[in-house]
């Protein structure tokens, strides 16, 4: 059961920065100019976060990707709500980013069985 629940956050992961990163890019654009960072700074994130939502959903079947890819992708919606509290952007800001935050530590924690 909790192996189900874990996939369904993956997916639910991935689906979501598709999204961000692919259909609503003029946001992120220009989020990234309101934070102060470079093209290639967007662009070197978006890239990695679009891998590890690749990954991600490669790990339904490769589980041995999970653990790594689901720390990295915490480590990116760490520094999301850094950027998002720098920005003084209001609270529904931080709450995307932390509810994908806490999905990605449920997801590690699941593929080392530590629940």
């Amino acid at each position: 059961m909790i192996e189900k629940l874990s996939i369904i956050a993956q997916i639910l992961i991935a689906l979501t920065i598709l999204i961000i990163w692919i259909v609503r890019f003029s946001r992120v654009q220009r989020e990234f100019k309101s934070y102060g960072l470079s093209d290639l700074t967007r662009n070197i994130v978006g890239a990695a976060k679009i891998s590890l939502s690749t990954l991600l959903i490669v790990g339904i079947w490769y589980t041995d990707l999970l653990f790594i890819s689901s720390l990295l992708m915490a480590l990116l919606m760490v520094a999301a709500q850094y950027y998002h509290f720098k920005a003084k952007h209001p609270l529904l800001y931080f709450a995307l980013s932390f509810i994908l935050l806490l999905l990605c530590l449920f997801i590690a924690a699941v593929a080392r069985k530590l629940i």
